[in-house]
C-alpha cells in the first residue's frame, strides 16, 4: 500500500462526507442568488473559512452537529434571499 494512500472510510463516514459536500455546494448556489456582489464574496469567503478550518474532525456526533449549523444557515440565507427578491 501507499505512504500516501487515504484511509478507508466506512458507510457512515463515507455518507456524512457525501452530506457535507452536497451542503457545501447547496450553500454555493443560494450564494449565487445573493443580490449584492459583495456580500457575495463575504459569504463566499466565510463559507469556504468555516468548512476549512471543520475539516479535521472526524468524530461523527461533531460533523452532525457542524451540518445541523451549515442546514441552519443556508435555511437563513435561502429565506433572506427569498425576502430580498
Amino acid at each position: 500500500m501507499a505512504k500516501n494512500a487515504k484511509p478507508i472510510l466506512s458507510l457512515q463516514q463515507f455518507m456524512l462526507k457525501q452530506e457535507v459536500k452536497n451542503l457545501y455546494r447547496q450553500l454555493f448556489r443560494a450564494i449565487k442568488e445573493v443580490p449584492d456582489k459583495s456580500y457575495q464574496l463575504e459569504l463566499k469567503e466565510w463559507t469556504r473559512t468555516e468548512f476549512r478550518q471543520n475539516a479535521q474532525h472526524t468524530d461523527e456526533i461533531v460533523i452532525k452537529m457542524y451540518l445541523q449549523y451549515g442546514k441552519r444557515s443556508l435555511r437563513q440565507l435561502e429565506n433572506s434571499v427569498g425576502l430580498a427578491k
